[in-house]
């Protein structure tokens, strides 16, 4: 195998990349046009894909995106030690959010979920008093 020598084609005319150019010059001005018209192509699609992420529902949808991201890995964080991640106990949720949200229970729901947070910080920190 040939290692990429920067040195292999000194003095030689050589294209963007790094290939010889024919030393013809009517073969050579051909190849120069068209490396010059990938070269403004890749210019024009550079330009769309900023002016495209420029938009204000394109950043919305990247935050929302990068934010959903952020709390799902942080979740899995946090359900890691029982042996569980949200993937699995999405569907579970989807459905109990589907019945609370059918029988127009979501105060109720609201309700119990904030109980239940603070049972759980009582036991915790209670556990914790008892291995100190």
């Amino acid at each position: 195998m040939e290692q990429h020598d920067h040195k292999k084609h000194h003095g030689e005319p050589t294209g963007l990349a790094g290939h010889k150019h024919s030393t013809d010059p009517v073969k050579r001005k051909a190849e120069l046009l068209r490396e010059g018209e990938f070269y403004r192509a890749g210019v024009t699609y550079a330009k769309a894909q900023v002016k495209h992420g420029a938009r204000p529902e394109v950043m919305l949808h990247s935050v929302m995106d990068h934010a959903t991201w952020a709390l799902r890995a942080r979740a899995d964080a946090l359900l890691k030690p029982t042996g569980t991640s949200v993937s699995v106990l999405l569907p579970y949720a989807m459905t109990a959010f589907n019945f609370v949200r059918q029988r127009r229970m979501g105060k109720q729901a609201v309700a119990g979920a904030v109980l239940m947070g603070v049972v759980s910080w009582y036991m915790k920190k209670k556990r914790a008093q008892q291995e100190i």
